[in-house]
């Protein structure tokens, strides 16, 4: 009798369980996508921020040592701070941006020096690395969905 009971009330109340059931779903569907669009807007305005700073980093190399006459100190301390910069937003990226960043800041560190003396080696190495930080600012953008 009980079991009837029950089987009847299910039976009666047929549409809202099923309306109930659609609204509990719909709402996890919709706040899974708001989530994940969200983190799909921090990762591409990081991105782009990432590779605006290593333009401008680059400029810098490329100014220090091709025009030694237009750079001056301040040229290497703007650079530490775009660094600087650039490896703090890389935290918010997905792999492997961050240790691109931190590959560059490690190079940077080691090799600013040299570009006070023109030295090709520490272009190339700054240049390398900063090469291999936008590949993964790029292959991070070309992932979004």
């Amino acid at each position: 009798m009980k079991q009837a009971n029950i089987r009847e009330q299910v039976r009666r109340n047929a549409v809202a369980l099923i309306s109930l059931f659609i609204a509990v779903t719909g709402l996890l569907y919709n706040t899974w996508r708001n989530e994940h669009s969200e983190n799909n807007r921090n990762q591409r305005w990081a991105s782009f921020e990432v590779l605006v700073m290593l333009g401008e980093l680059q400029e810098l190399v490329y100014l220090s040592y091709y025009d030694p006459d237009q750079s001056d100190d301040s040229d290497f301390r703007r650079g530490w701070a775009k660094v600087l910069t650039i490896h703090d937003l890389s935290s918010v990226l997905d792999d492997p941006v961050p240790a691109s960043a931190t590959e560059l800041h490690a190079v940077w560190g080691q090799h600013w020096p040299g570009l006070e003396k023109r030295q090709k080696a520490s272009k190339d190495a700054i240049e390398e690395a900063i090469n291999k930080l936008r590949d993964s600012a790029l292959m991070t953008l070309n992932d979004l969905d």
